[in-house]
């Protein structure tokens, strides 16, 4: 495992001395829209599914977003579209 964990670090350091968004690596992408709406982008799937709080893998992080009336409200292979009342969006 400690092979991956390097690997991993040399992908972010070349990521960020070569200033490549990281989308384009294939990192996860989450943008918040008010209160109202969170998208991601690169994600690795539903982890957790429930009206308060819905789980994301972003491969190596996980998205947490908390409220309430969550909904996911589309699904693709690349992208999805979270809404409700969005109280918190934690990465873990």
């Amino acid at each position: 495992m400690e092979r991956k964990g390097k690997k991993e670090g040399i992908l972010e350091r070349t990521i960020q001395a070569l200033d490549i968004p990281g989308e384009a690596a294939g990192l996860a992408r989450v943008e918040i829209t008010g209160r109202h709406e969170v998208r991601m982008s690169n994600h690795r799937g539903i982890l957790a599914y429930g009206t308060e709080e819905i789980l994301v893998s972003g491969g190596k992080l996980i998205v947490k977003i908390k409220g309430e009336d969550l909904v996911l409200r589309a699904m693709t292979a690349e992208e999805l579209l979270i809404t409700g009342i969005i109280g918190s969006v934690e990465l873990e």
